[in-house]
C-alpha cells in the first residue's frame, strides 16, 4: 500500500513541476517552488496547488 501511495505522490509532484515550468512566472519563483516540492513532496505539492503560480489550464474562470 505504501508503494502505491509513493507512486501517486511522485506522479503528482512531477505533474506539479511540469506545470510550474510551463507557467509565466519568474525563473526565481519557478526554482523556489520546484525546490519546495522536491524537499517536501506532500506539503510542497499542497502548498503549490493552493498558492502557486496558475497556468492557463488551471485557472478558474
Amino acid at each position: 500500500m505504501e508503494f502505491i501511495f509513493g507512486v501517486v505522490v511522485l506522479l503528482l509532484d512531477i505533474w506539479a513541476i511540469v506545470n510550474i515550468f510551463s507557467s509565466s512566472t519568474t525563473t526565481l519563483s519557478k526554482v523556489l517552488w520546484t525546490i519546495g516540492i522536491i524537499v517536501l513532496p506532500i506539503v510542497g505539492f499542497i502548498a503549490w496547488f493552493l498558492f502557486g503560480p496558475k497556468s492557463g489550464s488551471r485557472a478558474i474562470a
